[in-house]
């Protein structure tokens, strides 16, 4: 019985050493040394709330968010990106009674931030191929790995390491060996509803669009319709409301009546190119319809890349202003955020993942990030200077007519 009480003493010293070197590598301290940053004390709670996400129980999606979090909080700084990075970095306890390997966030919208994206997490020495995913992290807090449409999980497999469990922020797992190492295959457990692709024949598609809200049956469809070149141009929709075999032509209900041909849960919806009707949604608000960009060599697809700036989004109090990408299709699954670095990643981020947007839009994209972040402001300028470099001077930023009460942003 002695034995077996030193025995299992001993091993939970060496966990407790093994905790104490993730926490070594200096992320922890490095965010509770940001004192002259956000608000007082703020530093200090972020590190403080930071070590739970580095327990053996945490979902390892958390520290990711929690990255996001410090940045949003503590500003885009070189001090407070290389926090985050460290954060995002740190290797995460696993208890070696239960598992020999770790687990790895799966979800390819974490983190959010662009700055963030491309790092890989530290692992257990003990774990087979760690001198390689070491090596791979050390490296990436400095040169991020290319991370786009891809999950943390994802780029440590394309970089030569897999031996993990990978994760998503519902705790459904899978082994790395089934991830896919590109865009098409990220994998989310969210519970999505509707995705939105681009056709093949969308090759042929010109720069102008319109869009038109369109009924099947009893499902209504947003569809974008495109001036092209072939008459074969055309959008897919998919949609999981769609359980049965149909082709409509609607003519009362929501939007503009129009074709949709397909069975099972993928439909080929054509519409007139005439302009349509605000989307509402309650969290994400309204939305005034597709346009396209003054700047005639950016295409950004399917989606409209603009920002707004209003009070009382998702629950917020109606003093409160935060940012949001407009477009619904944009904007799925990501919330309002305090920083507009955030928002500018997300959009550039589903450019490629759901818009089919041009290379030229993207990296006009990518720009505007640079240039809001060397903004500094968090107001409605903010938004205006994202939207103007994107070729949408004149946005609305208020779509939903939110009460303005005085509070002007975010400084």
């Amino acid at each position: 019985m002695y034995t077996q009480t030193v025995l299992i003493a001993l091993l939970a010293a060496v966990a407790e050493a093994r905790f104490g070197q993730e926490q070594g590598n200096g992320a922890i301290a490095a965010i509770g040394a940001l004192t002259n940053l956000g608000q007082p004390g703020q530093a200090a709670t972020l590190s403080g709330t930071s070590i739970q996400f580095l327990l053996a129980a945490a979902n390892p999606c958390g520290k990711l968010s929690q990255a996001d979090l410090i940045v949003s909080e503590l500003g885009t700084s070189d001090a407070a990106i290389a926090a985050a990075r460290g954060l995002v970095a740190a290797e995460q306890n696993f208890n070696p009674f239960l598992v020999s390997i770790p687990s790895i966030c799966s979800d390819p919208t974490l983190p959010t931030t662009a700055a963030l994206r491309g790092v890989v997490p530290l692992i257990d020495p003990a774990v087979v191929g760690e001198a390689l995913e070491n090596a791979n992290s050390n490296s990436s807090k400095i040169t991020p790995f290319s991370a786009d449409g891809l999950s943390v999980a994802q780029v440590m497999v394309a970089h030569g390491f897999s031996n993990f469990t990978a994760e998503d922020l519902a705790g459904n797992k899978v082994a790395a060996s089934t991830l896919g190492t590109s865009a098409s295959s990220s994998t989310s457990s969210s519970n999505d509803t509707a995705a939105v692709v681009v056709s093949s024949s969308a090759e042929a598609v010109a720069a102008t669009s319109s869009a038109a809200a369109i009924v099947c049956g009893a499902t209504s469809f947003v569809t974008v319709t495109r001036a092209a070149t072939t008459a074969a141009a055309a959008v897919e929709t998919t949609s999981a409301a769609a359980d049965t075999a149909s082709t409509s032509t609607a003519s009362t209900g929501a939007g503009t009546a129009g074709t949709c041909t397909g069975s099972g849960s993928t439909l080929l919806c054509t519409s007139p190119s005439v302009g349509f009707g605000a989307v509402t949604n309650a969290v994400t608000g309204n939305f005034g319809g597709f346009v396209a960009s003054t700047n005639t060599s950016l295409d950004f697809g399917l989606c409209v890349p603009t920002m707004k700036f209003e009070p009382g989004l998702d629950g917020r109090s109606d003093t409160e202003f935060t940012f949001q990408a407009q477009d619904p299709l944009v904007n799925k699954g990501q919330e309002e955020a305090l920083n507009p670095a955030i928002i500018a990643n997300r959009i550039h981020d589903q450019l490629t993942n759901v818009c089919g947007a041009s290379q030229a839009a993207k990296d006009a994209a990518a720009a505007a990030q640079v240039l809001i972040a060397n903004l500094g402001t968090k107001n409605n300028s903010t938004a205006e200077a994202w939207n103007a470099a994107l070729g949408f001077a004149g946005t609305n930023l208020n779509p939903d007519n939110a009460p303005q009460t005085g509070l002007v942003g975010h400084t």
